[in-house]
């Protein structure tokens, strides 16, 4: 037989249909409320990926003696000083985007073998077109600035 005590617990622990659903239905509001803030959190939060600058600058250009040929690995550019003035060439080949090693006679793709003369004209490989050479110029202050999102014809030097 049953205990009278269990079985008034029982009947007291009991929650009713109506007391289960306003229960159930606040805790959706709430997470529905829940997931509705988090949501405008992550809508305010900007999304953008800033990559590298496209303009950076050198320096001045006494640090650049003549004959220079100076490869800049995080800007993927190699900065040529001669007679002419000063050059930025690109060291991202024109087949798949390697980065080119600076030689004394030019630039070699370590990847798939393309070769390129001191200018960038193709001597052999797969690479289709030339380095680009990107533009080159004296900010206010008078250091030099290479813009590479500014491609210029190729031979083009900033006197300086």
């Amino acid at each position: 037989m049953a205990n009278p005590i269990d079985q008034a617990m029982s009947q007291d622990t009991r929650v009713s249909r109506r007391q289960a659903l306003t229960l159930t239905s606040i805790a959706a509001l709430l997470g529905a409320n829940a997931v509705v803030w988090f949501s405008n959190l992550l809508f305010f939060k900007p999304r953008v990926t800033y990559g590298e600058p496209s303009r950076f600058r050198l320096g001045k250009p006494d640090a650049f003696p003549l004959g220079t040929r100076l490869p800049l690995g995080s800007q993927r550019v190699t900065i040529i000083r001669n007679e002419a003035g000063v050059a930025a060439i690109s060291n991202t080949c024109t087949h798949l985007g390697c980065v080119v090693a600076t030689t004394e006679i030019g630039f070699d793709c370590p990847c798939h073998g393309s070769r390129f003369d001191a200018e960038g004209t193709v001597l052999g490989g797969p690479a289709p077109r030339p380095l680009p050479w990107f533009k080159v110029s004296l900010s206010p202050n008078g250091e030099l600035e290479v813009d590479t999102a500014t491609p210029v014809p190729a031979g083009t030097f900033l006197k300086v």
